[in-house]
């Protein structure tokens, strides 16, 4: 049997088979310490909270540049925010100090806690994500590797020890850029053969001179990732306004059928008045008992109405704890002063036009400038298809520098280079120009999609406007209408008492007292949505740090012309 040698280190010295003394190779030590770097780079584990703060960081950065002035406040758009707004509302607290939700709480909590709005706010991030991603690819990319094995042919026993690190970058022109090194370690421990180190430098430059050679189309890619950034924060802020809208909505109509159990508990318990005063009235012989039958027969109607009236309330008022993401049994109420906020607020319509409030949409809708980016969008992808049709020439330049210090096995390797082109006349071309025809017919489409939304937001504004007419007129008239009806009750009780006017006239006023009360609360109620909506619809609505909509101005700012948000051409309808 061969002997085996035994090895010890001793200041930077191995012994070998011979017993001769060997100095380390500095090449070796700093292989093997590339190596260690790169194993423990690898083996440690993340940190989970670093990784996700550094993405975090990343990603809001972009979205706040994305995010212009006239979109609002840069609030409730974080997703798991680790430190809460000013305003943020504490459910905790919410539910430990009291029962009464008022309105800005109400919208507050939504904001945080409601499904629907959590996945918008994922959605932004994920497409924030997209272009970091994106951006990625013209950074300079860092590779590594390394390996250790353990060899053994015949008599020979090695341990090889390897290592690499090199960058890659994409530029502007379309050119890749590629520098590499690698280095290899042949530890021998028996046999013939040396110990050695092997060294090999590349670099490889690949250049396109045809297709692939236009900035414009090697970026597209980036630029359409920061577009599509662009469009998800104004769908974003777009929706945000559309949906405090929906939940001052929801909340006002609560308000309006608590409102209206209320009135129906009132006109029960004035009923049960009146059927006390007609049995006296019958009793003395001053009324005939089927008028007395015609009060208890309206008291018991008045009662079925009130029951019917609280269950509506409660059912609404359950289906707006699900909305704010609250558990349905939670038991809370209202902030019923709001009704008398209302009430006390002078409703009339704006002070502009139809005209104006169309102009004003047209400059600033946020949906409809991503309707007209898009068509600029297709308008780019076109010019990529075509593009493509391009043969491809390249020009590529490499370098390979190999060094060792192995005279035996690793001695032999020599320096090479190349500089040379690559050319691709791109002769099967059907693909390419199904692709660039395809490019033309999505083009249209968009177009088409402009054009439609741009009617669209003319109908909605119209719609919009006339809805708000109609709401102020109404409130007016319903207005006058209550004031008459309490007038008519008032005097037909008084006459009553008096013999001078039968059951039936004093039912009929309470009867038609009751329903103005709730027509008048309904039309109040419609006035504050339909305001709110055309401030929606017109795009001047501003939300609040705290999600409650700002004061807009009583006049919207005019741009004048069909001219969307943020662009400066707009096509033109054919």
């Amino acid at each position: 049997m061969k002997n085996v040698h035994k090895k010890q280190e001793v200041e930077g010295l191995y012994y070998g088979e011979n017993g001769e003394n060997k100095p380390r190779s500095s090449a070796f030590c700093l292989l093997y310490s590339v190596f260690c770097v790169l194993i423990l780079a690898g083996c440690k584990a993340p940190d989970a909270p670093a990784v996700k703060k550094n993405v975090d960081d990343n990603v809001y950065r972009m979205i706040d540049r994305k995010w212009k002035d006239e979109f609002g406040v840069k609030a409730n758009y974080r997703i798991d925010s680790a430190e809460p707004y000013p305003n943020d509302i504490s459910l905790s607290r919410i539910l430990q100090a009291g029962t009464i939700l008022t309105l800005p709480q109400a919208v507050a909590l939504a904001t945080d806690h409601n499904r629907m709005y959590q996945l918008e706010k994922e959605n932004l991030y994920a497409k924030a994500l997209d272009l970091r991603l994106t951006r990625h690819t013209f950074d300079l990319v860092p590779f590594g590797a390394a390996d250790a094995g353990y060899a053994k042919d015949n008599d020979d026993e090695a341990i090889t020890t390897g290592a690499g690190i090199g960058v890659n970058k994409l530029l502007a022109t379309g050119a890749t850029i590629g520098v590499g090194l690698t280095a290899a370690w042949v530890e021998v421990l028996t046999g013939n053969a040396r110990s050695g180190l092997a060294r090999v430098f590349t670099a490889i430059i690949d250049q396109p001179l045809l297709k692939g050679s236009d900035p414009n189309i090697v970026l597209e890619d980036l630029t359409q990732a920061e577009r599509d950034l662009l469009y998800q924060v104004r769908s974003f802020n777009r929706f945000r306004k559309q949906f405090v809208v929906t939940t001052i909505s929801q909340y006002y109509l609560i308000l309006q059928a608590y409102d209206a159990a209320e009135n129906a508990r009132n006109n029960y318990e004035t009923l049960v008045s009146v059927c006390d005063l007609a049995e006296k009235l019958a009793a003395v012989g001053r009324l005939p008992q089927f008028e007395l039958d015609q009060a208890v027969q309206d008291k018991l109607i008045a009662r079925d109405t009130y029951i019917q009236a609280e269950k509506t309330y409660r059912q609404l008022l359950d289906e707006f704890k699900l909305a704010i993401a609250l558990p349905t049994e939670t038991e809370i109420r209202l902030d019923y002063n709001e009704l008398a906020t209302l009430r006390s607020i002078e409703m009339k319509m704006p002070d502009f036009s139809e005209t104006e409030a169309i102009e004003t949409a047209l400059a600033h809708r946020l949906d409809l400038a991503n309707a007209f980016d898009a068509v600029n969008d297709a308008e780019r992808k076109v010019f990529v298809a075509l593009d493509n049709l391009r043969p491809d020439l390249r020009f590529v330049a490499a370098v390979e520098l190999k060094g060792s210090t192995d005279p035996i096995k690793l001695g032999g390797a020599k320096d090479a280079a190349f500089v040379g082109l690559k050319f691709d006349p791109n002769l099967d071309k059907v693909s390419l120009e199904n692709d660039f025809r395809l490019a033309l017919i999505v083009l249209d489409q968009n177009q088409r999609a402009y054009e439609e939304k741009l009617d669209t937001v003319i109908l909605d504004i119209r719609e919009a406007f006339r809805n708000l007419a109609e709401a102020t007129q109404r409130y007016i008239v319903q207005s006058e209408q209550l004031a008459l009806a309490k007038r008519r009750f008032d005097s037909t009780m008084v006459l009553l008492q008096y013999a001078r006017a039968n059951t039936r006239d004093v039912l009929d006023a309470q009867k038609d007292l009751h329903r103005a009360q709730d027509v008048a609360t309904e039309a109040m109620i419609n006035y504050a949505v339909e305001m709110l909506r055309f401030y929606r619809d017109t795009e001047i609505l501003q939300v609040r740090p705290d999600g409650m909509p700002a004061s807009p101005a009583s006049r919207p700012a005019s741009r004048g012309g069909r001219q969307t948000p943020h662009t400066e051409v707009m096509p033109k309808k054919t």
